[in-house]
């Protein structure tokens, strides 16, 4: 055969012509051209339609996240919470608020029974407003964190002069007490579905592997809100909002994110790298020294505990505690007793009545480390109080303003010294401890 019959015969044996490629294989689920359009994404739950199908469809190729798609899947995936308003409804604000200012540095398994009870005491702002500081103190012990229960009184005393309506904008909720940029931005979105971007832990980690944001925190914070509000959509805010929160609280954990079922799987830089775990990148945390100190246990005529009230300010401020000592990285266990309380007109009465429990109570607070080592002793029924302190019965220790690390002592002297633990013995069953969740966890969302 000669050359130009070979060549002729190869053109007529090739399909697509001389020098053509054959067409490229189809992804698995793309849509063919001229195909007809996937049905779209809906707008909201009650079934009316998004018109962003199309720009739904060019950020999956430009590998975007897509707001739609976050949208769709918390529709389906939405986590039943107790301040949630049903589908298709608006939420209440002061049930936003409440909510908002408990989970801030808490979880929400330790939240839940605290906001129903506050919620069952207190329904409304009004009344939050009109309750005595010292009930709300009492109904929060064990929450941690107690400047909020002080911020959350006085914010409803501002809220209450003004009607009892909360402000719709960042700026006037931002000016009232307790109510800080990002609790400010979920109240406007979640209550009044307002553009706002709130960035809570969860928020931060999500953007942060999204974007892959190389920057560590706190120091990158600044570009993080601004990247989550380039991402909110002008519609369903406050859906977007708790969206976000439920992807980094569900999927995008810590560790061992289920990047699998994710929405934004195809748009997420970490995911692509194949390290999400490593965002968001943190600086080392330059950890306070610990702190030491002593507490007081004293039983009172087999019956009553010695108790006072902390300061107005600082921390734990307006809590219950029993007497302590100062609390000091140099302190000086030998020369505790000079700290006790007076009892019988003496500062502590002889050192020999006080007997030093085995052990120590230890306690975290956000800023240090803290030991305890806890003194008892015991006083007849007819000795008065030292001046600013209190006999409380042990039956009603319970429904003292106690924070958690007051209820560790009182527990540690239960379980070391026997005759406190024979008068607090219960006569009749007891249900359990209300503080039970709280003392669990207390952390981000």
């Amino acid at each position: 055969m000669t050359v130009s019959g070979r060549r002729a015969r190869q053109k007529k044996e090739t399909p697509f012509g001389a020098g053509a490629a054959p067409p490229a294989k189809r992804e698995s689920g793309a849509r063919a051209e001229g195909a007809p359009p996937r049905a779209a994404l809906f707008e909201r739950q009650d079934g009316s339609p998004l018109r962003q199908s199309a720009d739904s469809a060019r950020a999956a190729a430009r590998r975007e996240p897509d707001a739609a798609a976050l949208l769709d899947w918390y529709d389906r995936h939405r986590r039943r919470l107790p301040w949630r308003a049903p589908p298709g409804e608006r939420a209440e604000p002061y049930r936003v608020w409440l909510s908002e200012i408990m989970l801030q540095q808490t979880t929400v398994k330790a939240v839940i029974p605290y906001y129903e009870r506050f919620l069952a005491r207190w329904p409304h702002v009004g009344a939050l407003a009109a309750a005595p500081l010292e009930e709300i103190l009492k109904e929060w012990a064990g929450l941690g964190y107690y400047a909020r229960a002080r911020n959350l009184h006085a914010c409803a005393k501002a809220v209450a002069a003004r009607g009892g309506r909360f402000p719709d904008d960042e700026d006037e909720l931002r000016a009232l007490p307790g109510i800080g940029p990002y609790t400010a931005a979920a109240i406007a979105a979640i209550a009044f579905d307002r553009r706002a971007a709130p960035v809570d832990g969860n928020v931060e980690r999500v953007i942060a592997r999204l974007f892959a944001v190389d920057e560590e925190l706190p120091a990158a914070k600044p570009r993080i809100r601004a990247l989550a509000a380039s991402l909110t959509p002008a519609s369903r805010c406050g859906d977007f909002a708790q969206a976000m929160m439920d992807l980094g609280s569900t999927l995008c954990t810590p560790r061992k994110p289920a990047c699998a079922t994710c929405p934004w799987r195809a748009a997420c830089a970490a995911h692509r790298r194949g390290d999400p775990e490593a965002f968001p990148r943190k600086a080392p945390k330059a950890g306070g020294r610990t702190r030491r100190g002593a507490a007081f246990c004293v039983l009172r005529g087999g019956a009553e505990v010695l108790v006072r009230t902390r300061p107005a300010r600082g921390l734990l401020a307006g809590m219950s505690e029993v007497p302590t000592t100062d609390w000091s990285v140099d302190f000086d266990e030998s020369a505790a007793l000079a700290a006790a309380p007076r009892l019988g007109g003496r500062r502590g009465g002889a050192a020999s009545a006080w007997r030093r429990l085995p052990g120590v109570v230890a306690h975290t607070f956000s800023h240090f480390p803290l030991e305890l080592v806890v003194y008892a002793r015991e006083v007849a029924g007819a000795t008065p109080a030292p001046a600013g302190m209190r006999w409380v019965r042990l039956e009603s220790l319970e429904g003292e303003a106690f924070p958690s690390l007051m209820r560790k002592v009182i527990a540690h002297a239960r379980r070391e010294w026997p005759e406190f633990a024979r008068a607090a013995a219960p006569t009749r069953p007891q249900s359990p401890s209300r503080h039970a969740s709280a003392r669990a966890a207390c952390r981000l969302r």
